[in-house]
């Protein structure tokens, strides 16, 4: 067993030094198809089953629960004290505002201004304005984006409402993130299944809670709206809330297709998604097309504001959603109360938009349907709105995203270790296969085909092509001594693009066109060699496999501003691309079980970092692995692999312990780094067994 831990070894932890290569023209058209592929079926599923009204009330409370746990808010957090705190108050002619704050959960502060007519109203109509991304900051002083949008609450309180306008936690006053994903590569909120949309909604909900409490308030006559980020927002507060009675968002929110696919314009001929930061999103768990959301807000009025040259948020869209939508509104007898108003103009405040949004409010909340005035409007500095004059102590809003959604801890007891984790196993799986990969395709019969086969000094490379899913076609290279007709062993390498470079070099110039090379490359003969006599001295075959993206289906340099966005479009399709990379695994082992001559043969998986993490996983849903050697894998999923909700169910300690019985090898680079994996060596220990043998071995 020593001979073979060195050999295999040979082939991951080698040092060849081969630089990465260049993305492919194949690469990038395969993501493009295959993204198109997947908002076509999603598109095509959306609301399909709803015929009658009986339908849509029977699932709407449903996808109600899926829309908050996309949104990762599931359960709900406990709505604690308020404690709101009323600054300073600013007398104007026909209104007062309060400059106040309030905190949503305990140290989340939300700051805002409440507009009040003047004299204060009894039951009024009343608006929770919520803003778009609009920075003002002065001297390096930030005053919020209400200061931004401050004409909005004042029509609304010199037309007869209470107007509550809040900032964002992006661009506030007391500034949070928006832009994990975007480009501060945190993948790791898609791990918790975090996004800040979340916490807009959460300080949405809670401005309602808030504006309840006030006498001024009409409970039954409250208005949603806001624009471009504060018009998504709009959607879910309507969505998730039926105390909103009537809604209008402006420029935010266009179908999956728009986003991931095609935005219409040659800026975003891969989708708006680029343009939009993470606020913008939720984690597509369930896959909805966005005509879902606005669905949840029938039978309510909801009018869809946007403008025909808006680039993030194009004309067909926002068309397309509403035209899913009007059937939904129908099936009420409610086709006026949906609309969509679109004007001339980019991505703007126009005046046919405000006028708009102020009719349409005042049609549903106050009952009438006279033309809106733009009266003129003289902004206060931002001085004079600003809440705040320093940071709160105790404020989380910076580190908000660090502790909102919180990790699960699976402590092993202190007796009966293996009935716990026999009862856990089956929880977890399911956990797994339901929500952390629910996006994998149907698991289907798989055809491969050989391309390709080429010997060269006692070496036979042969190449499958294979469909792993829908839009994306792969290859799998076996590699065998010339003389050997069935081998004793197969390994399946898992190949990232490091170890793609390190492949090819060993196989060299000759197998150029059958690894899908760009052009030669010099051949590591020593190498070659080396694997050639072990091969025929063994028996053993040697498979790779890179999975999407890397290799000859690269679609970008990694971490590149390309490959950031293409990343970023899996989790609106309720995916990751390191989710799909172990379905690509698993679809390369059954390409290997087609192979006649490898039947019945058993079968190893080797990989090295991230890639270990990958092929990890994909051996707990593919019983008939034989071994794993994994080299230097992530002891957590904040450092990768990404998968959706992962750390909410376990992490790669666990993960590693749910692979029992396989035999697994685990090579780390120093003591430290070993004694991470102590938690499934407690488990192996109370099974007696030693399933998990972790060596050392300095880089």
């Amino acid at each position: 067993m020593r001979l073979i831990l060195c050999v295999v070894s040979l082939i991951v932890i080698g040092s060849l030094h081969a630089e990465p290569l260049a993305p492919t023209p194949r690469g990038e058209q395969m993501i493009r198809d295959y993204m198109r592929i997947q908002a076509k079926q999603i598109s095509d599923a959306c609301l399909k089953d709803v015929r009658t009204k009986d339908d849509w009330e029977k699932q709407r409370p449903i996808l109600r629960q899926q829309f908050f746990e996309m949104m990762g808010l599931s359960p709900l957090p406990a709505k604690t004290p308020l404690k709101p705190v009323i600054v300073e108050t600013i007398e104007m002619p026909k209104y007062t505002i309060e400059k106040l704050h309030f905190q949503s959960i305990p140290g989340l502060y939300v700051t805002g201004n409440l507009y009040v007519p003047n004299p204060a109203p009894k039951n009024a109509p009343t608006i929770l304005y919520m803003c778009g991304h609009a920075d003002v900051k002065k001297d390096g002083i930030f005053f919020g984006n209400k200061i931004h949008y401050q004409h909005h609450p004042a029509w609304y309180a010199e037309n007869g409402y209470v107007c509550l306008i809040i900032d964002t936690l992006q661009l506030g006053e007391i500034r949070g993130l928006h832009h994990g994903t975007h480009n501060l590569g945190m993948w790791w909120w898609q791990t918790l299944g975090y996004t800040p949309a979340g916490i807009e909604l959460w300080n949405a909900i809670r401005a309602l809670d808030y504006l309840e409490t006030r006498p001024e308030v009409d409970r039954k006559r409250i208005g949603a709206t806001g624009r471009s980020g504060g018009g998504a927002t709009s959607w879910w507060i309507a969505a998730a809330d039926d105390r909103i009675a009537c809604a209008v968002p402006v420029a935010g929110i266009a179908d999956l297709y728009a986003q991931i696919c095609d935005g219409g314009i040659p800026k975003y001929k891969d989708g708006v998604i680029t343009g939009h930061c993470d606020c913008m999103f939720f984690i597509n768990t369930y896959r909805w097309d966005f005509a879902t959301v606005a669905a949840l807000i029938a039978p309510r009025p909801l009018l869809l504001g946007n403008t025909d040259q808006d680039e993030i948020f194009p004309v067909p869209g926002y068309r397309r959603l509403a035209d899913q939508v009007r059937p939904i509104y129908h099936l009420y007898g409610a086709d006026e109360k949906f609309a969509l108003l679109e004007g001339e103009g980019p991505h703007k405040d126009t005046p046919l938009l405000q006028r708009g949004s102020f009719r349409w409010m005042n049609r549903w909340l106050k009952n009438d349907n006279a033309e809106v005035d733009l009266s003129t409007f003289k902004p206060l500095p931002p001085e004079r709105l600003k809440v705040t004059q320093r940071i709160p102590g105790d404020s989380i809003n910076a580190t908000l995203h660090e502790v909102f959604r919180k990790p699960a801890k699976l402590e092993l007891p202190t007796a009966d270790v293996v009935k716990w984790w026999d009862e856990r196993k089956p929880e977890l799986m399911k956990s797994l296969r339901d929500q952390v990969f629910r996006g994998w395709a149907k698991e289907s019969p798989i055809e491969s085909k050989m391309v390709a086969d080429v010997k060269f000094e006692g070496t036979r490379l042969r190449a499958y092509d294979f469909v792993s899913e829908q839009g994306i076609e792969l290859r799998l290279w076996l590699k065998t001594a010339v003389n050997t007709e069935k081998p004793s062993l197969v390994v399946l390498n898992v190949l990232d693009e490091a170890g793609y470079a390190e492949w090819a070099k060993e196989l060299g110039a000759e197998f150029a066109e059958v690894l899908q090379l760009p052009k030669p490359i010099e051949r590591d003969a020593e190498r070659f060699k080396q694997e050639q006599r072990v091969m025929e001295k063994q028996k053993w075959a040697f498979a790779a496999i890179t999975p999407r993206g890397v290799g000859p289906t690269r679609w970008a340099e990694p971490e590149s501003k390309i490959d950031v966005q293409i990343r970023r479009r899996f989790a609106l399709i309720g995916q990751t691309l390191d989710g799909q990379r172990v379905w690509d695994v698993r679809r390369a082992l059954a390409a290997m079980r087609v192979i006649p001559e490898l039947k019945e043969v058993p079968m190893w998986v080797q990989a090295k970092n991230e890639m270990a993490g990958i092929a990890l996983y994909a051996s707990l849903f593919e019983p008939d692995i034989a071994r794993l050697d994994l080299w230097s894998p992530s002891v957590s999923h904040q450092t990768g692999p990404t998968f959706l909700h992962v750390r909410t169910y376990l992490d790669m300690p666990q993960a590693m312990a749910l692979a029992f019985p396989k035999p697994i090898r685990l090579y780390v680079e120093n003591e430290a780094d070993a004694k991470k994996w102590d938690w499934p060596n407690q488990v192996q220990k109370a099974y007696g067994q030693e399933y998990l043998k972790v060596r050392v071995i300095p880089k």
